[in-house]
């Protein structure tokens, strides 16, 4: 077994898929469209579908905005360097909405961004990507 994909729902699907491919560097995988029921979807990510995880985003023709609701905590990401990776991604246009350091109570360095919709993205520097807190 494996993890496949996570799904968020977006209201601008144009704007998810450029700020995912042009501001955090993923590639469109393919995009399709059912027009019986009324939505696209698009899978985006750093690798092919046969060997990585990857993100579908769903456009459900109408609705611009989701209730972010409190269950969701965040996607994360692994960056060589979260420093550069936020000065990329603010030239870039994207949001820092907590600047890179240590994680409170550790060493791992994070930093966090939100996607146009509001979806929080945790960037985590690669040298302590699945370690914890880093310590």
């Amino acid at each position: 077994m494996r993890l496949l994909h996570t799904m968020l729902r977006v209201g601008n699907l144009q704007q998810s898929i450029d700020f995912y491919t042009q501001v955090l560097g993923m590639k469109l995988l393919r995009q399709s469209e059912n027009e019986e029921y009324k939505y696209t979807l698009a899978f985006l990510g750093y690798g092919d579908e046969s060997d990585t995880t990857v993100l579908e985003l769903t456009y459900n023709w109408g609705t611009d905005s989701y209730d972010m609701g409190t269950a969701f905590g965040h996607l994360a990401i692994e960056v060589d360097d979260v420093y550069s990776a936020c000065d990329q991604i603010r030239t870039a246009g994207g949001q820092i909405t907590r600047e890179p350091g240590p994680v409170k109570g550790g060493t791992t360095e994070i930093a966090f961004v939100r996607d146009p919709d509001g979806y929080a993205i945790e960037l985590i520097a690669s040298k302590f990507a699945g370690k914890g807190l880093g310590q």
